[in-house]
């Protein structure tokens, strides 16, 4: 029989000597505890400000493909252009995550992001071919791939274990925020100067902040393998989540309900289609779903410790499928808006409780490796999703693409509350 740890009386797992296992019960909940890290306030600074470009640029990046081919297949394509790099390398990533300096990976990895925008810049202005925008797409998706697990591996230094909830809840409202407020930059900026160069140049330097603020970050040394490398240490992170039911069960409850149930990729489409509306209204459509995130981020930052985490979570993703059938069943811009809106504040709540899963379980000899699987996982809901969406719609249109992946998404809770009794009795987080 295969053992499952009791994940609610496990200890939390420390990075520093000085770290306790719990605070006391009597003690006040302090929501901006990890904001008063200042290691930890630089890193978020540099996070916020380089997701926000990061999301301008993908906005940008659909509207101009789609003004340029008209094409919801190509739409689906740059989907699976984002998500192949990931594939490949991901547990290699994870690999040197664990191995080698994740500041430095990090910022390494900022770089060539930035290199990529240029990239995406001069293909716009001169007007070249549009097949350009694959090859620096797919280098960002490769960078991407290395940034992820380091990235998500150095917010366990950054701050005491007791404090490392509230980091995730600020981090996915930190993200949330710039995904709101990026699509609807990008939308109006484009609107505006009908120079999708200008969003490209701007995400240049939103990546390169990032670099700036993690050079000013002092972390405290990890114990890290300086050993040969074997398969078996390259497949660790996949090791360890199978025998961690419970978190592998959220993270495919996630993947799967992303991947059916998220209609991202149509929205230019759905746009200029259903809705009959412009740039400045995409931004806003993009926007939505990161508004609804932030503002529940925000909630869960003040709430208590979710009681009943595995039922929660279940609940939210048929939260989230809902919203996207009715959402691709409308012809009105404002309820689509709403169904935007509140089906991402669902989605936060399944980000938060799986997050704080993954590394709150995690050694941290394994974070990156782990990491770079849960973000495989994630890339697989979002890109892979995105290239389904696509070809879906080539043969379904647009609305049967939206409509018929909501359902998919109501048909993946059913089988999980069924399959995974173990998450769905699941208590507190």
């Amino acid at each position: 029989m295969e053992f499952e740890p009791d994940i609610a009386a496990m200890p939390v797992l420390l990075d520093k000597p000085h770290m306790t296992t719990s605070t006391p019960t009597d003690a006040p909940r302090d929501p901006y505890a990890a904001l008063r890290v200042p290691n930890y306030r630089r890193f978020f600074a540099g996070h916020v400000l380089s997701v926000f470009g990061f999301q301008m640029q993908t906005v940008v990046v659909g509207f101009d493909l789609y003004e340029r081919t008209r094409d919801n297949l190509v739409m689906g394509l740059i989907g699976l252009t984002q998500f192949l790099p990931v594939l490949c390398f991901a547990l290699i990533a994870g690999q040197v995550a664990d191995r080698f300096n994740r500041k430095i990976i990090v910022m390494l990895a900022a770089c060539v992001i930035a290199l990529s925008s240029l990239g995406l810049a001069a293909v716009s202005y001169f007007d070249a071919d549009y097949r350009w925008m694959f090859v620096c797409v797919a280098l960002t998706g490769t960078a991407r791939a290395f940034l992820q697990p380091a990235k998500g591996s150095l917010v366990p230094q950054l701050v005491p274990a007791e404090h490392f909830p509230n980091a995730v809840t600020w981090n996915t409202s930190g993200f949330h925020f710039s995904a709101a407020l990026g699509p609807a930059a990008g939308g109006f900026l484009v609107g505006l100067t009908q120079l999708p160069s200008v969003v490209y140049l701007l995400d240049t330097f939103a990546a390169l902040s990032l670099v700036a603020a993690l050079s000013l970050v002092r972390l405290a040394p990890v114990q890290v393998s300086r050993g040969s490398v074997t398969w078996r240490d390259v497949l660790g992170g996949l090791s360890f989540l199978g025998q961690q039911q419970v978190v592998l069960s959220a993270i495919l409850l996630d993947m799967f309900a992303v991947l059916l149930g998220g209609a991202t990729a149509l929205l230019p489409a759905f746009a200029k289609e259903i809705l009959e509306v412009g740039p400045i209204e995409l931004g806003w459509m993009r926007a939505a779903p990161a508004i609804g995130a932030l503002l529940m981020g925000l909630a869960l930052a003040h709430l208590p410790p979710i009681e009943r985490a595995g039922r929660t979570l279940l609940w939210s993703v048929v939260g989230f499928g809902v919203t996207t059938i009715l959402f691709g069943m409308t012809q009105s811009f404002a309820i689509a808006l709403a169904m935007l809106f509140v089906g991402g504040a669902f989605d936060n709540i399944s980000v938060v409780i799986r997050h704080t899963l993954v590394q709150r379980l995690t050694p941290d000899e394994l974070r990156g490796r782990v990491s770079a699987v849960n973000g495989l996982f994630i890339g697989a809901s979002n890109e892979l999703g995105s290239f389904e969406s696509g070809l879906v719609a080539h043969y379904l249109g647009t609305v049967g693409s939206i409509v018929s992946g909501g359902y998919g998404t109501l048909l993946v809770v059913g089988l999980t509350a069924l399959l995974a009794p173990k998450l769905r009795k699941f208590g507190r987080l």
